[in-house]
């Protein structure tokens, strides 16, 4: 890892740059595959799939019998754990439930705010190296309790043309209404446009790699809308002497296993700790099956060593990281001070895995720096909030002179005729 110490404020944006392309790099190449799946629909999702994915088949949608096949091959030990995390999402995201939001702004004038569900939503589960079958139950399950008519799924296939099982089973478990097998751009642009075989969505959800990510952020140019432009993985954790080298260096290495292009950053008052979690990484990376994919992502990574506290939190601001571990003895400061982070993690018994599987919160998290404006995936995110009004006679001539004058000033004389003409009626009916 490369070490940095006392970098001063003015090198902080070449220092915590993302080891990602730029949008250029690959935009024209997903701006060719949308047009071609608008064009082609599912023919050219078919091309795509073979080209991408090694492997073609007739039926892209999954089968009742697949789903069964999956649900018989999965070990009950599996089935039990991902029980287990669904009941803790559910728990979590039912919580976030609102109720109806009514005031009289003025008397006669009565409004309101009310949540509804997004009918259509799409969502895209990696597969590759990693079936993320836990982003099915960070999607799934508040999209469902949103109250989604429709929740279509896409993950790519494998070189047999199938989905991981526990992706089958996960997404059944969840309510998912339809399961396609297609991945990458193809995915997001199926979902896009609509094809024979992949219904148009409102919304897209999901994590994925930077064409993905890129993909997503294209198909808002289309009126469909994304939860957020969520790319490759990235961990920072702020630790001074009080915490544990060895579980440190684990959280990094956590992150670091996502893929190449992963970033993870520790900030540290201690030196001694830096030495301490660089020595566990290299003890840890060893046995790990995923090595070869976690030391390239451990070449883009940081020990950055600052002098104190307030120093670090302002860098951390700075950089925004998708998940935030903290472990210091002074923890109040950094979990008071925080203000751009996808999600926290507290004290040595936190490790940033219990939010990405089981603990309840949701892993779907702004990457990319975009935690300084972007909320993670939440239960807002299947909804849309609706307002309305009803105003009586009284109300009207409480507000209608304001709204006259309001109306004139901006020369729009036909809103003013909508308020006018009723105020004379209401004094017709008076003289009555």
């Amino acid at each position: 890892m490369n070490k940095i110490y006392n970098p001063t404020p003015d090198t902080w944006d070449s220092i915590l740059e993302r080891p990602t392309k730029t949008v250029n790099d690959i935009e024209q190449t997903v701006k060719e595959i949308f047009a071609a799946v608008q064009k082609d629909g599912d023919v050219a999702v078919s091309n795509y799939t073979k080209q991408f994915d090694g492997v073609s088949f007739e039926n892209i949608e999954v089968t009742a019998a697949e789903i069964d096949a999956a649900v018989a091959t999965l070990p009950n030990d599996l089935k039990e754990a991902i029980a287990l995390a669904k009941a803790n999402v559910e728990t979590f995201h039912q919580a976030q439930k609102t109720s109806r939001v009514s005031v009289e702004t003025a008397p006669g004038v009565q409004c309101w705010q009310e949540k509804r569900p997004i009918q259509k939503v799409g969502l895209y589960i990696p597969g590759g190296t990693a079936p993320l079958f836990s982003t099915v139950l960070m999607l799934a399950v508040p999209a469902k309790i949103a109250g989604c008519n429709e929740i279509v799924l896409c993950s790519p296939p494998d070189k047999n043309g199938n989905i991981n099982p526990a992706i089958l089973y996960a997404a059944n478990l969840c309510g998912v209404t339809k399961i396609i097998k297609v991945g990458g751009i193809q995915a997001i642009a199926g979902m896009t446009f609509g094809t024979q075989a992949i219904p148009k969505v409102y919304k897209i959800f999901g994590p994925g790699n930077q064409y993905v990510t890129v993909a997503k952020q294209l198909a808002t140019q289309f009126g469909v809308a994304i939860d957020m432009p969520a790319g490759p993985s990235e961990l920072l954790v702020v630790a001074d002497d009080t915490a544990i080298p060895a579980f440190v260096a684990s959280d990094l290495l956590s992150q670091a296993e996502h893929g190449t292009d992963s970033q993870v950053i520790l900030v540290s008052t201690s030196k001694t700790m830096m030495d301490a979690v660089e020595n566990e990484i290299q003890l840890q990376l060893e046995v790990l099956p995923r090595k070869a994919i976690a030391e390239k992502a451990i070449a883009n990574s940081k020990l950055i060593f600052v002098e104190n506290d307030a120093v670090a939190l302002d860098l951390i601001n700075e950089y925004g990281p998708e998940h935030f571990i903290v472990c210091t003895a002074n923890n109040d400061f950094y979990v008071d001070g925080i203000q751009n982070a996808g999600s926290v993690f507290i004290g040595n018994y936190t490790p940033e895995s219990a939010g990405d599987y089981a603990s309840g919160t949701n892993h779907t998290l702004p990457t990319n720096g975009y935690a300084k404006n972007y909320s993670g995936v939440n239960l807002d995110s299947f909804m849309k909030s609706m307002t309305f009004q009803k105003i009586s006679s009284e109300g009207i001539q409480n507000i209608g002179k304001a709204i006259e004058i309001m109306a004139e000033a901006e020369g729009l004389q036909a809103h003013k005729n909508a308020v006018t003409l009723r105020l004379a009626q209401i004094e017709k009916d008076n003289r009555k």
